[in-house]
């Protein structure tokens, strides 16, 4: 944990510095000083000054928002379904911000205001995940077997609802879907961090306390039950945040994947499967994974920015196919 706070640390003040226009380290700490009452010694400029307060900080903030929702979210749902190849979008969450953010550009609303493309967004997956829990509570349970194949349902039924949609939409609206779709930090605003900086660091908070059910949890429903643990109520209540984390994570800055996946993984094999140190340490690597892929992206090709969702991409695809390999291997 020391380590990755040090580590964030160092790619907070790179995501401050580096950019379209690269900003001294010094003067960045000039400017992080400021909020101290500390006079900038090492000639701070207002137009430096407004690219770190107004354009980068709400960007890094975002990312370390959106990275901690998706891992803390990862995590709760590879213990939950007790499967460690689970992600936020196996229970629909990624179809129904799909669906509602398309909804939201088709019919102008997108258009009116700021906060309505991510509004719909949240909707949808809001209604995506409780579709899925819908379709798998029977008599009182939710067997994990069948919310697997529910959200596998749902997201594909909601693939094909966005498709439908968006054969209706002109080459304008197109392309505001394709932008938000690939998921992306530029041109995030102080509005973005408001919306999503209290329900996330609920949920998030939420889960972390309740690390101990999780764990109990994980063992099996016939395990939980016999120490007593109401096994409906708490599945109910980590989809619940795992879902809310996520959708509030995709409504702020687009489709991002593999974040969900892969940090919570790697730190299982890292730390172990205890949730009371997994969870707290997949908040920090989510918002350092996804900081760095932002930082990445923006320095590895001059002149040109790789959107921070085909960032995580081109990283996740080759350790999401080395998980298979291993698990074939012990198979």
């Amino acid at each position: 944990m020391a380590a990755m706070f040090f580590i964030l640390l160092l790619l907070l003040v790179l995501s401050l510095s580096w950019g379209q226009m690269d900003i001294p380290f010094t003067h960045v700490l000039d400017a992080m000083g400021s909020v101290a009452g500390i006079a900038p010694v090492h000639g701070l400029t207002p137009n430096e000054e407004a690219v770190i307060w107004h354009i980068r900080l709400p960007r890094t903030l975002v990312g370390l928002l959106t990275g901690a929702a998706l891992a803390a979210a990862g995590a709760t749902l590879q213990g939950l379904f007790a499967n460690p190849l689970a992600d936020p979008a196996i229970i629909g969450v990624s179809s129904g911000a799909s669906v509602g953010a398309i909804v939201a550009i088709a019919t102008g609303f997108s258009a009116v205001t700021l906060f309505a493309l991510p509004l719909c967004a949240l909707l949808g997956a809001l209604l995506a995940v409780s579709l899925t829990i819908a379709l798998a509570f029977r008599r009182g349970r939710i067997p994990v077997l069948t919310l697997l194949l529910a959200g596998v349902v749902v997201g594909m039924f909601l693939a094909a609802v966005a498709a439908m949609l968006l054969t209706a939409l002109n080459e304008n609206k197109l392309q505001e879907y394709l932008f938000w779709t690939i998921g992306g930090l530029d041109y995030r605003r102080w509005e973005h961090v408001w919306l999503g900086l209290l329900p996330i660091s609920l949920c998030v908070g939420f889960m972390c306390l309740l690390a101990r059910q999780l764990n109990i949890l994980s063992l099996g429903e016939t395990e939980a039950k016999a120490v007593g643990l109401p096994v409906i109520r708490f599945r109910l209540l980590f989809l619940f945040l795992a879902a809310f984390s996520t959708a509030t994570g995709v409504c702020i800055s687009g489709n991002i994947g593999f974040v969900g996946l892969v940090v919570p993984h790697m730190l299982r094999m890292l730390i172990g499967p205890d949730h009371r140190r997994l969870l707290p340490a997949s908040v920090l690597a989510g918002g350092i994974f996804l900081l760095f892929c932002d930082v990445a992206g923006r320095v590895l090709w001059d002149g040109t920015e790789i959107r921070v969702g085909i960032m995580t991409a081109f990283i996740g695809t080759p350790y999401f196919l080395y998980l298979l390999r291993k698990q074939q291997r012990m198979e």
